[in-house]
């Protein structure tokens, strides 16, 4: 097929976020008889503070996409869906079946934080309720593996994904007759495991394909074995030893779950005492792990009952009696990083006491409380919500728990493809975007890789790379 032929018959793909937050991926294919189908792949917020005015720009002309593609139910991959759809867009929103059932917590919960926000700082919300709604009524609910005809010229299918429950790596199959099929694949965040459910592989007849898949690398600098070491049952373990009370902070969907389970096993095992109260704290952590249990999301029959003994959910009437008694316990709360939910009530109050173990279970990014307990030694005065407090309660974390794959787990991900025509990395920061694509072209069979962001657009075809275009996105 001739140059010429080529450039008739492609898809430009672009990035417009910056590093971890924000995901958002247009897509413009260009069909030879000169019409053009336009979708994104996720809408999410900015959550870095520095990217938070981006949250009101989109990079294109909301009334020409023609459909848009969910990967997950993580509001910096969700958040911006209402918007989309205050801006005009009135086409349908495809995602698993599972993420159908998970999002209108996710977007209710955004839309009142951001509301919460607006109304501090006497601004407009970026959105509101009737936006949430409006989004969730366009909403297809799509199964695993099924082939969904979302155009004339366009399949779509959802493919297990660890990160979560309802997460998709999602293929995109555009046809035109008498040309190839240009194969897109879209991991979205991506995990090879999940302790509640067992993730398929990607089918034999897709590793096939020729294919140009976009794949995240959050953890695309770091390997499994540098990040997977645990300490969080020993640490929790030593400290109900030494009679102190454990705050593990903890993300509503996904995080609280596993938390819940993996003290359940210390329980069953014998290692922890089963008279020991496990307070449970967090409105949409509550509602997360109803749906768990509801048997919606298709997780292991030996995990529908995942809750430890002697749990209590908690209300603002229960938090008074936990901050005001001294015996060990351990709180389960919201949210992850510590700056929002519950944990506001906990942690000023355990943060000052020798008697206290703050573990975090996840990533806790710059500017939260969680970065700040992180990097502030044990002694020194921390400062939280105008407060000035000594940190004296001892202070852990870990990435055991971590729903992204690593940079090795990524490589392998990437190796089963047996005509991969190039990779398109996103989703990381920039140190990491960059170091993850020099491992890529040194031990993966491809000869293209390209990092998504506003300064390119990649037009790749069924052969793979065409070109880079500049484009003049803030």
């Amino acid at each position: 097929m001739s140059d010429g032929t080529r450039t008739r018959f492609y898809a430009d793909i672009m990035g417009f976020h910056q590093e971890v937050t924000g995901s958002l991926i247009p897509v413009v294919v260009n069909f030879p008889n000169g019409k053009t189908t336009k979708f994104i792949v996720d809408c999410g917020l900015f959550q870095e503070k520095e990217y938070g005015d981006k949250n009101y720009k989109l990079p294109f002309c909301v009334s020409e996409l023609d459909f848009v593609l969910v990967t997950h139910n993580h509001v910096d991959h969700t958040g911006r869906l209402p918007y989309l759809v205050k801006k005009g867009y009135k086409n349908s929103i495809y995602m698993t079946t599972e993420t159908s059932y998970l999002i209108p917590l996710a977007l209710d919960d955004s839309c009142k934080v951001l509301e919460d926000n607006a109304r501090q700082k006497n601004l407009p919300s970026l959105y509101e309720k009737s936006h949430v709604d409006e989004t969730l009524r366009r909403i297809v609910p799509c199964d695993y593996n099924k082939v969904i005809q979302v155009t004339p010229n366009i399949k779509v299918t959802f493919f297990m994904n660890g990160h979560l429950p309802g997460a998709a790596v999602i293929l995109v199959r555009i046809y035109f007759p008498n040309y190839k099929t240009i194969n897109l694949l879209f991991t979205g965040d991506y995990n090879n495991k999940n302790m509640f459910f067992d993730v398929c592989p990607i089918p034999k007849w897709v590793r096939k394909l020729p294919i140009t898949v976009v794949q995240e690398s959050t953890y695309g600098s770091i390997t499994s074995e540098e990040t997977n070491k645990k300490c969080f049952e020993n640490n929790v373990l030593e400290a109900i030893s030494n009679n102190k009370t454990v705050i593990c902070l903890v993300f509503s969907l996904g995080r609280s779950q596993e938390i819940l389970y993996t003290i359940k096993k210390m329980q069953d095992d014998g290692r922890l005492d089963k008279s020991i109260p496990i307070f449970f704290d967090g409105k949409l952590a509550f509602k997360y792990t109803n749906i768990y249990l509801s048997g919606k999301l298709n997780i292991k029959k030996c995990m529908e009952n995942f809750l430890p003994e002697s749990l209590i959910y908690v209300d603002s009437d229960w938090r008074q009696i936990i901050l005001s008694n001294n015996k060990p316990k351990i709180i389960v709360t919201t949210s992850g990083m510590g700056s929002y939910g519950p944990a506001q009530t906990y942690l000023p109050v355990y943060l000052t006491k020798k008697n206290a173990l703050i573990h975090f279970t996840g990533y806790t990014a710059e500017g939260t409380l969680g970065f700040k307990l992180k990097n502030t030694p044990k002694g020194d005065v921390v400062e939280t919500g105008g407060l000035f407090l000594m940190k004296m309660a001892d202070v852990e974390y870990t990435s055991e728990y971590s729903a992204h794959a690593k940079q090795d787990e990524l490589l392998d991900f990437l190796k089963q493809f047996e005509d991969l025509k190039m990779v398109l990395i996103n989703h990381g920061e920039k140190e990491t975007q960059k170091i993850y694509a020099n491992k890529v072209l040194k031990e993966v069979d491809t000869k293209y890789v390209g990092v998504l962001g506003n300064e390119h657009t990649f037009r790749v075809d069924h052969y793979g790379f065409v070109k880079t275009i500049g484009t003049e996105f803030e």
